[in-house]
Parts: structure tokens; sequence; C-alpha cells
């Protein structure tokens, strides 16, 4: 079975995020500017939370708050589910299912390593679903 590990090698390594005193309308601009649904809150080399598109729509949209003066900490998701490298993709799918979530941070050893989106899961598991149909029917020919 393929690991985190194995998904971040084919990835960027690059990490987007932002601190937690930044207001809400910088983080949506470099969401956008990104093509990304979420950002790392980062206080240094801490991960301190997650702020995702959704957290923007149920925080500051429906609240009728300001994004140009609201802080990051005040809407962001403090709790943050995160993966370590050795992790399974299974496990990881299994985590945004239960868990309804779409970002998944990667921690090696409380470090920072990397974020999975759903999209990045799922593309993997229809490509070892592939490989597995192509196994079987070159299995079956012969």
């Amino acid at each position: 079975m393929r690991t985190v590990r194995q998904l971040l090698e084919a990835k960027s390594p690059e990490v987007i995020a932002i601190g937690p005193d930044a207001p809400v309308l910088d983080a949506i601009r470099l969401m956008a500017e990104r093509q990304i649904g979420a950002l790392l809150v980062m206080e240094g080399p801490r991960l301190v939370g997650i702020l995702s598109e959704r957290d923007y729509a149920r925080k500051v949209v429906l609240q009728g708050r300001s994004s140009r003066d609201t802080p990051v900490r005040d809407i962001m998701t403090t709790q943050v589910v995160t993966v370590a490298p050795g992790d399974s993709i299974d496990h990881c799918m299994q985590l945004v299912t239960d868990r309804r979530i779409r970002h998944l941070p990667v921690l090696d050893g409380g470090t920072v390593v990397g974020v999975l989106s759903i999209g990045d899961l799922v593309k993997t598991v229809i490509e070892l679903q592939r490989q597995d149909i192509d196994q079987l029917q070159r299995y079956i020919v012969s």
C-alpha cells in the first residue's frame, strides 16, 4: 500500500501558510492566487491551525464579520487533524471521510512537511485501482 511519504515525493514540497494575526482578507486573497482551498496557520515553524474556505463562509460571511478587520486566529480551526509520512493512503481516506475534511497537514516529528488534499488522495486511489485492473486484465489474457 502506498504511503503519505510516497505521495508527497510526487508533489511540490511547498507548504502555503499564513500567520494567525493576518487579516482574513489576506488569507482569502492568498488562497485565490494559489488556487487552493485551505491554508495552514503557522507561528514560525509551529502549526497552530488551518483555515479553509468553509471556515470563511461559516465564520465570516454568515456571521456578518469584516474580512478586513477579522484576524485569521478568530476563524481558524485549531483542532487540526494531521497525518505522518508513514501513514497509508487508506488511513488518510478514512480520516477525510469520517471527519468530513478536505486537507491533511503532514507532520514529521512535529515539523510540517506537506499537505494532502482530498483531490491528491482520490487521484492516488484511482491510479492504484487502475494499476490493479491492468494487472488483472493481463493475468486473464495470459
